[in-house]
């Protein structure tokens, strides 16, 4: 892990030994001032890139990351094969949300993840979740990220009941340009685009995180969680070929799922719908499309299912559903025409039929949201209970 203020030099390798302070000051400032170069490539708004800014300043105080500088301050959630906790980085008296991974691997894996996951640092977009860090202890790869204070969009779901059609216009916007990002910028493929996997905090920012950038830690933890194989799209589950449209087939999915309040495979039935929806679905829905309030949770609503919980069918079955039948849809009727054929457009069993990412950038169904005065912040403080940061 770099150490001192060189933490931006993306180059020096992870225990390196530095400079003396000059050189260590020096180097800091013109790592940040090519990464200021760089964000003024991105097409971005002025407070988009001053947050930016305001991030890589805070992120040169850091040193190394070690242990014992950090202090719990809560659970966050867990999934993706670790735990994720509310730390408080005591030297920078900054507050992180922690990563910690088990895993049962070799000292060469380990720290060759470790090495891959610096390709982390140059990953600073206003859609990709900011990264301080990893280092390994006691047994546990620990990966320090931005803390989201409104957490993941599986717990919203869960809080919320159902997430309103605009609002998911603004979330789905946020996730294109973050896909795109790595795409363009990295040449990388999430590969793992679910509600947990985007982040929101009460300023109004969608974030990605957890996305493939070491190919250790994908094949470490290959085999551990169902849940997220329950997004993947077919064409990964008959271990095929795959590219940036599998992400597609998942952000479909995320979207059907955060519009009905439960996991759509298998598809809910007309009495599972009329439960959803209630008996003043439309005027309710029509309200949400006007103001982007939350939707009132349902008796069909409580049991939410996400691919992290209980699954309706043995995993198995599940798989061999989502590869042999229909792909879901949104029920008729319940949302627009726009956001219906948006999600039908992702929702395509042969990738090659899929909608690509420039095509769903210029879809009506973004064109109709990409100028919505709608406060996501608001949104997330009211749902959640939090205050603004």
């Amino acid at each position: 892990m770099p150490k001192g203020k060189n933490k931006l030099n993306l180059t020096i390798s992870v225990s390196e030994p530095q400079t003396d302070g000059s050189d260590r000051q020096n180097g800091a400032q013109a790592n940040l001032e090519a990464l200021q170069q760089k964000l003024q490539e991105l097409d971005i708004d002025d407070q988009q890139r001053e947050r930016l800014e305001e991030f890589l300043s805070q992120k040169q105080k850091i040193g190394e990351l070690l242990e014992e500088d950090f202090e719990k301050r809560g659970e966050l959630g867990a999934g993706n094969g670790g735990v994720v906790t509310k730390v408080s980085h005591r030297p920078s008296g900054l507050i992180m949300a922690r990563k910690l991974i088990h895993l049962e691997i070799k000292p060469m894996v380990r720290n060759q993840i470790i090495r891959e996951l610096k390709v982390l640092h140059e990953c600073n977009s206003p859609y990709i979740v900011g990264y301080y860090g990893a280092f390994y202890s006691d047994g546990e790869i620990s990966i320090c990220m931005e803390y989201m204070d409104g957490g993941s969009l599986d717990l919203i779901l869960r809080r919320a009941g159902r997430i309103p059609e605009p609002i998911l216009g603004i979330i789905n916007i946020a996730v294109l340009k973050g896909l795109s990002y790595l795409r363009e910028k990295h040449q990388i493929i999430h590969r793992d685009v679910k509600p947990s996997n985007i982040l929101v905090n009460s300023r109004g920012e969608i974030k990605l995180c957890d996305f493939g950038v070491s190919g250790q830690l994908i094949d470490s933890m290959a085999n551990s969680f169902v849940g997220t194989r329950s997004y993947m799209a077919p064409e990964r589950l008959q271990g095929t070929h795959y590219s940036v449209q599998s992400d597609i087939w998942s952000l479909g999915l995320s979207l059907v799922e955060m519009s009905i309040g439960r996991y759509p495979v298998p598809p809910p039935d007309s009495r599972d719908l009329a439960s959803i929806f209630g008996e003043n679905a439309n005027e309710e829905h029509l309200e949400a499309a006007k103001t982007g309030k939350p939707l009132k949770a349902c008796p069909g609503d409580i049991e939410v299912f996400t691919g992290d919980g209980p699954l309706p069918m043995a995993i198995f079955e599940l798989l061999e559903y989502i590869v042999n039948e229909p792909p879901p849809t949104l029920p008729k009727g319940r949302f627009s025409d726009e956001f219906v054929d948006f999600v039908d457009r992702c929702l395509k069993k042969n990738p090659s039929d899929r909608a690509d990412l420039q095509s769903l950038i210029n879809h009506p169904f973004v064109k109709k949201y990409e100028n919505s005065d709608i406060s996501i912040g608001q949104w997330v403080c009211k749902v959640m209970d939090i205050q603004p940061s």
